[in-house]
């Protein structure tokens, strides 16, 4: 037996063991379009990360295995109280989301009393319950639009913040924070992507880099990009985000040829959760995710205005 025969046998039989925990524990198993191929594969649901987790959140199941980074399983967490929220990874944390943080949020808040803040879902629960209303990367505008305040602190992410101000008249002030995946795309890699892929269409996400947006055909977030590559008439695509992304977009849309825009937009974190963890977060029921009640109360008030958008 060769060794590439054994690895797939063993992974095979860890697969069965976790099918057998899931259903054992009456758990869901929810992956983000930038895990590894493996754990994708496993999920019971892939997506961005409110969508999975309102997808939790309607769930018949008493455990929610959340493989994606921290933040993702704490609004998971504060969605759903009564549930037990595993985390696989507890070292897989978010870099964009711990550059704010709620007391430095506050003390921009006694600086303009009269703004209103918005916060990226990429946060800690600690910055939502600080917030206003949350938005993710494809209602960004639509939230920003819907205030009443002329205005607007947006945490944490400064490119995203950018982007929403450029379909607004309100007064955007960002937070310096960025996500270093998207934030180091270059312009140079888009026009190198295109001379090797005339033919293809370039989607990047709204965390790029300004000059980055510029030169994109489309802008979306990671479940915008997929619904675009499956129903565009076009082929070919270059997809300016992270790269776990592909292999969904191979399986969905298999008749198209996605190619990435940077070979180096890889989150590292989001690559820290593979089957062994996802097997022992079941057989142990940790790492579990828990969010204080007073904090999650207020947190949800800010996911829930959004929702009700």
């Amino acid at each position: 037996m060769t060794y590439i025969e054994k690895t797939t046998l063993d992974r095979e039989a860890l697969v069965e063991k976790i099918l057998q925990l899931k259903k054992e524990r009456n758990a869901v198993i929810l992956a983000h379009n930038y895990q590894v191929k493996e754990v994708q594969d496993i999920a019971d649901f892939t997506g961005d990360s409110l969508e999975l987790a309102r997808k939790a959140a309607n769930q018949d199941a008493d455990v929610i295995v959340f493989c994606g980074v921290d933040f993702m399983a704490e609004t998971a967490a504060i969605l759903s109280p009564e549930k037990t929220v595993l985390l696989p990874a507890a070292d897989a944390n978010c870099p964009m989301a711990e550059m704010i943080t709620a007391g430095e949020l506050r003390v921009l808040k006694e600086r303009f009393p009269d703004a209103e803040v918005v916060c990226y879902v990429n946060t800690s629960a600690e910055v939502k319950a600080e917030s206003d209303i949350c938005c993710t990367s494809s209602n960004a505008v639509k939230v920003v639009e819907s205030l009443d305040a002329d205005q607007v602190i947006f945490v944490p992410d400064r490119n995203l913040g950018s982007y929403v101000a450029r379909f607004t008249d309100k007064e955007i002030m960002p937070w310096e924070g960025f996500c270093f995946v998207h934030d180091r795309i270059t312009p140079e890699d888009v026009k190198t992507a295109r001379q090797l892929h005339p033919d293809a269409e370039v989607l990047v996400h709204p965390e790029c880099r300004s000059e980055v947006v510029d030169l994109a055909d489309y802008v979306y977030s990671t479940s915008g990009m997929i619904e675009h590559v499956f129903k565009s008439s076009s082929k070919e695509f270059i997809i300016g985000t992270e790269v776990g992304i592909l292999h969904r977009m191979k399986k969905d849309c298999p008749d198209k040829l996605c190619y990435p825009l940077s070979s180096n937009a890889v989150c590292i974190t989001m690559k820290r959760t593979d089957l062994q963890k996802v097997y022992k977060a079941l057989e142990t029921l940790t790492p579990e995710v828990t969010v204080p009640e007073d904090v999650a109360d207020r947190a949800r008030l800010a996911i829930q205005r959004m929702l009700d958008l």
